[in-house]
């Protein structure tokens, strides 16, 4: 008999791209929000309609979600046009922070940040974006020493690939992409160290690199495991840092491991298995001693791309951090 796990969390509306934390001992979920539309697949995500945030609580695993509402829409965001894709949430000095990227007047990602006392707002966003911002699927890590780490990246409609010179560039002329190929080794998530306000960069993007095995950085067409989007960093009890990431077309979640929340990071393995629908986006958290995998796929929509559903499941974790890959419809 199947358990409350790997079945849709949230049915009431469509939720997407689940970034989860645990703030005073409760699980807080900032998802990104479906809107059905008729847009066509044009590659570059144009028919994903997406313009606000909603952010849901739980009490423990297995307790009932808490919609509460929606906390930001882009009609409140001045710069903002459209594109209200992943976000991510994180708490500092007494205040919460949401960071959500959209489309600027040129079409162009930035980052968003709107503020609040509580993990579930009123976020009051600012009036322009964090200066030098980009792309999107965002992860904001804190580590013990109190340093944040903010990671960003995403390929084709993410953007990540026209910023390869430091400038705005989104076409070549051949392929559309200004993305590696082939041997080239694969783009990694960009990082950056935040200011203590939490609203701007403190240092230049950083390009993590993962590796394989043998030390050398993955290349573009191993498509199974190069990173696409959806970069996620937790820290175990082994003291090592984890990069879980979206592989994109191939669908697969996998991690590698690094000494540093820089990096570099050496490919270890698949954290879950493809789901039903194209994209697939995640967080790992620890909660009262275990580990948990946040996720989402298109059950509730029959398989419609850009109509999603959050789920979730256990996280099978050894104690030298070797993840066991999760499948999305365990019983």
């Amino acid at each position: 008999m199947k358990t409350e796990f790997n079945k849709p969390l949230v049915k009431h509306m469509y939720t997407a791209d689940p970034s989860v934390h645990v703030f005073n001992g409760k699980i807080y979920i900032y998802p990104s929000h479906d809107l059905e539309n008729d847009g066509e697949d044009d590659g570059l995500g144009d028919h994903f309609k997406m313009m606000d945030y909603h952010v849901f609580s739980m009490e423990d695993i297995g307790a009932e979600i808490v919609d509460h509402g929606q906390v930001l829409h882009l009609d409140d965001v001045p710069w903002a046009m459209s594109k209200a894709w992943d976000c991510d949430c994180q708490y500092k000095n007494g205040k919460y922070y949401l960071y959500f990227p959209a489309h600027d007047k040129d079409g162009i990602f930035r980052t968003g940040v709107a503020v609040g006392d509580t993990p579930i707002g009123p976020f009051t966003p600012q009036d322009k974006p964090i200066p030098g911002s980009f792309s999107i699927d965002y992860c904001v890590f804190n580590d013990d020493d109190g340093t944040s780490y903010f990671y960003t990246g995403g390929l084709w409609g993410g953007q990540l690939e026209y910023w390869r010179t430091g400038a705005y560039v989104p076409f070549n002329g051949e392929t559309g992409l200004n993305g590696p190929q082939g041997d080239e080794p694969a783009l990694g998530p960009k990082v950056m160290i935040m200011n203590e306000d939490m609203l701007t960069y403190k240092t230049e993007p950083v390009e993590i690199k993962i590796l394989d095995e043998q030390g050398e950085p993955i290349k573009a067409s191993d498509t199974e495991r190069r990173f696409f989007e959806a970069s996620w960093v937790h820290k175990y009890t082994n003291g090592k840092y984890y990069l879980s990431y979206s592989t994109g077309d191939t669908h697969f979640i996998c991690y590698a491991e690094g000494d540093s929340p820089m990096g570099p990071f050496t490919y270890k393995g698949k954290v879950l298995e493809p789901v039903t629908g194209w994209t697939n986006h995640h967080s790992i958290i620890e909660f009262k001693g275990k580990w948990y995998l946040f996720y989402h796929d298109c059950e509730l929509s029959d398989g419609t791309t850009h109509l999603r559903n959050l789920k979730y499941t256990p996280l099978d974790i050894a104690p030298d951090g070797t993840i066991t890959t999760a499948s999305p419809y365990a019983s």
